[in-house]
């Protein structure tokens, strides 16, 4: 990311707080990781965060780490947009479409 993209960056919330369809960002440590997905906890609770391809293999944060998080939080999960780590570096993610559940075909009643 080029640095005026960070100017960007909504200032982070309590992850007690977060709203369902809201952009928004966190700030904690990692505890959890599965796939493409992580756990990310602070002194109100805790969130799951989707990272899409490029958390894939486990490899993008590790256990113990203290990351920020910007994304939309939608259906119990952080679609992750941007992930900084505790050392500076900023990576942009491309997380997968918030699922909106089964979609209906035919005639609506």
């Amino acid at each position: 990311m080029r640095p005026q993209d960070t100017e960007a960056l909504v200032p982070p919330v309590a992850v007690g707080s977060l709203a369902d369809e809201t952009r928004t960002a966190v700030h904690g440590q990692v505890t959890e990781l599965f796939g493409n997905k992580f756990v990310l906890a602070d002194p109100t609770g805790r969130a799951l965060i989707e990272t899409g391809r490029a958390g894939e293999g486990g490899e993008l944060v590790a256990v113990g780490e203290t990351v920020t998080v910007q994304g939309r939080f939608a259906h119990g999960f952080l679609h992750a947009e941007v992930l900084i780590h505790e050392d500076g570096r900023v990576e942009e993610l491309h997380p997968a479409p918030a699922k909106h559940g089964p979609r209906r075909h035919g005639p609506h009643t």
